[in-house]
């Protein structure tokens, strides 16, 4: 019964192939002319006409114009983004928290906790361990103020002593004179010193403002995010919901697992480099822990450049030999990430070369500053995800019988549904939840199965 099976699919997929190849046979090879036109005399006396542009160039021409639409397109969305920064940004921030947050909640909802309930509670705890930490990162500072203003002091004077005694052998009257320079600067600039602090407190409302934003529209992300989704999803022409929902929802799964993975590795980056800032006795050990896990956020240069900050202050605080021992050590705890975390926990959610990575972090950077850069990777492997999805379910809909990665197969390698509506989409058995063009509960933040 198996090798019937066997030789009857083979042979419904042959006839299919022979079909398309006699329908490509009686159709334009290349795909440029419409059947309308193909029915159509051709005018061979014209020959300054369409006729002599050849088909390379009337092909180039295509694929130009509708370029720079999209580029154009994209311009626009960009533009419009950037004009709404203080709302867009907020929201983002909101996604990516509620990536991090949404399974604690939705283990409370499991459990009977009504959603609202379920999304206050892990907002408050979030908010509480937030706050315990710039606590203890602001008592560690003001505590070590005072010690390290003196070692600061002491270095400057030891590094006045030896551009004077050293190889440069500069003189008094010459650093006075430098010195001085700087201050008539600062004074001749008084104005643009002044218009400064007013644009850092326009910016520090923006954020004010920006925070609150961020946790109200967490708190709906949390509370009732598959309404939310099923309300965008509505906007979308009726044909396209399942795959368009089904798209979304392996990209929601790879941010959760991206932002997961993120945090740990950042968590491990900050306790170990930590350990040896306070092993060293290098003041500011616990900020600089903070700033080591906020920096490992951003791929493969967060990390290392919070670390230099720990260098600089170590090399101001303690010499020479202790800078360069808390520099190797920021470097084996990058090398230890690079070959063993990232691989380990990012390399299942993040599917992009290491040069995409580095890339869409320098343009994010360019066009969105640090946020740019915070959520360039994610947005590259959320995007590729998504496309390489829609692919293969265009793919499959030209080819049928082609089961789509997932999607469960008899002993012949066929698919075991053939009903559009559900073909391509996750099942309960990979962790899709229920089938269907409806979100699941892991598609959408805060969402519990039906």
């Amino acid at each position: 019964m198996k090798r019937r099976a066997r030789q009857v699919e083979s042979e419904r997929r042959r006839s299919l192939a022979e079909r398309m190849r006699a329908a490509s046979r009686t159709q334009d090879p290349r795909g440029l002319m419409s059947p309308r036109a193909q029915d159509a005399p051709k005018d061979d006396t014209d020959e300054s006409g369409d006729a002599a542009v050849p088909d390379g160039i009337r092909t180039a021409a295509a694929w130009s114009w509708r370029f720079l639409l999209v580029v154009a397109a994209l311009y626009a969305l960009l533009y419009l983004l950037v004009e709404l920064s203080v709302v867009v940004i907020p929201v983002v921030v909101a996604l990516l928290l509620a990536a991090l947050l949404q399974p604690a909640a939705a283990w409370l909802t499991a459990r009977g906790w009504p959603r609202s309930l379920s999304a206050a509670v892990v907002l408050v705890g979030g908010i509480a361990v937030v706050t315990g930490i710039i606590w203890l990162v602001v008592a560690q500072i003001s505590s070590s103020f005072g010690d390290l203003s003196t070692q600061v002091g002491e270095s400057i004077d030891s590094v006045r002593n030896w551009l004077v005694n050293g190889p440069l052998s500069l003189s008094q009257t010459q650093l006075n004179d430098a010195f001085e320079s700087a201050q008539d600067t600062l004074a001749n600039n008084q104005d643009l010193l002044t218009s400064g602090a007013l644009t850092t407190a326009v910016t520090v409302g923006h954020v004010v403002t920006g925070l609150a934003l961020a946790l109200f529209t967490l708190f709906f992300f949390l509370q009732d995010g598959r309404g939310i989704w099923t309300w965008l999803n509505r906007l979308f022409p009726t044909p396209a919901r399942p795959a368009i929902d089904e798209a979304a929802s392996r990209s929601w799964r790879t941010l959760i697992s991206y932002v997961r993975a993120t945090a740990a590795v950042a968590l491990f980056d900050a306790v170990i480099i930590g350990i040896g800032l306070l092993i060293l006795r290098v003041p500011l050990a616990i900020p600089l822990a903070a700033l080591v896990f906020l920096g490992a956020f951003i791929p493969i240069i967060g990390s290392f450049i919070a670390g230099l900050v720990a260098v600089l202050i170590a090399l101001v605080s303690n010499g020479f030999v202790v800078a360069l021992i808390v520099l190797g050590v920021i470097i084996g705890v990058m090398q230890f990430e690079g070959h063993v975390l990232q691989p380990l926990l990012l390399g299942r959610a993040v599917r992009v070369h290491p040069l995409a990575v580095v890339l869409a972090i320098a343009a994010g950077l360019l066009l969105g500053g640090i946020f740019g850069a915070l959520i360039a990777v994610p947005i590259v492997a959320c995007t590729n995800v998504a496309t390489a999805y829609l692919m293969r379910r265009s793919h499959q809909a030209e080819a049928p019988g082609t089961p789509l990665p997932g999607e469960p197969v008899d002993e012949s390698g066929s698919p075991l549904t053939s009903d559009p509506s559900t073909t391509g989409l996750v099942s309960p058995e990979n962790g899709g939840g229920s089938q269907g063009a409806g979100p699941s509960a892991d598609r959408v933040p805060g969402a519990k199965a039906p």
